[in-house]
């Protein structure tokens, strides 16, 4: 885990984002800041309903401030949910349980070096997990990085999963994954499925916890995902990574 470095993540967000416009949270208003006791950080986290949005300009961030607030519609599976919305800010507190954010990607090539990462916030305490492997692909790391993030919770627990991967989200909302699990792995072209080992796992974790899972645009403003793209990237980049053996037997000459 890449952790202890508040410093240099607040130096990161500042370079992106000038303005955090809270519509929503415990003292509405614009913060020029994310992290820190002034920062927009501590008005969101841990509150249930936020809003929220990082922004380039003042003029953005007042228009967001003064926008109404964007409606929730529900979609429901078997064992997982996918709450969709339309606005890029998504509340770290979503659903009064616990929040989740994951990223995952390969760099510089897919297949490559990749790296996952993982924020996961639980009664106003936060955690980052990452790890990277040294030949792997763009959406093994996606789904990995929800696995390790489920797995860091020992209870069953209500958990709102925000992953900017639509290979991910709709592989378990729109029942996917558990289809080609049904079907033996083979998909309805009888092709093999892809990553059927990593599906396996967090078919298993949907089936521990009650996993609604969001769907975020990445690069689109919201803290939490940067920061996972940030983790991610790191792990990726990191050198002398170990082998990710499941993927390269597959790819073995």
């Amino acid at each position: 885990m890449i952790g202890g470095r508040q410093t240099d993540r607040e130096e990161n967000m500042a370079k992106k984002k000038k303005y955090y416009s809270v519509a929503a949270g415990r003292i509405p208003g614009i913060y020029t800041e994310w992290f820190g006791k002034n920062g927009a950080h501590v008005q969101v986290t841990g509150f249930p309903g936020a809003r929220f949005k990082g922004l380039l300009s003042r003029r953005e961030a007042v228009a967001f401030l003064k926008a109404p607030a964007v409606r929730k519609r529900t979609t429901r599976t078997k064992k997982a949910k996918i709450a969709i919305k339309t606005g890029s800010a998504v509340s770290p507190a979503d659903a009064g349980g616990v929040a989740l954010y994951t990223d995952g990607g390969a760099r510089p090539t897919n297949p490559g070096p990749g790296g996952y990462g993982v924020v996961l916030i639980e009664k106003g305490s936060r955690r980052e997990f990452s790890g990277g492997f040294r030949y792997t692909t763009n959406n093994r790391m996606e789904i990995l990085a929800c696995v390790v993030g489920l797995e860091a919770l020992e209870a069953p627990m209500a958990i709102t999963l925000h992953s900017d991967s639509k290979y991910v989200v709709n592989g378990i909302t729109r029942g996917w994954a558990r289809n080609w699990q049904k079907n033996g792995w083979k998909k309805s072209d009888k092709k093999p499925a892809l990553n059927p080992d990593l599906w396996q796992q967090l078919l298993l974790q949907c089936a521990k916890h009650d996993v609604t899972f969001v769907w975020v645009k990445g690069h689109a403003g919201n803290p939490e995902n940067e920061r996972c793209d940030q983790l991610a990237t790191a792990a990726a980049l990191a050198g002398d990574l170990p082998p990710d053996r499941a993927y390269e037997k597959t790819t073995a000459p």
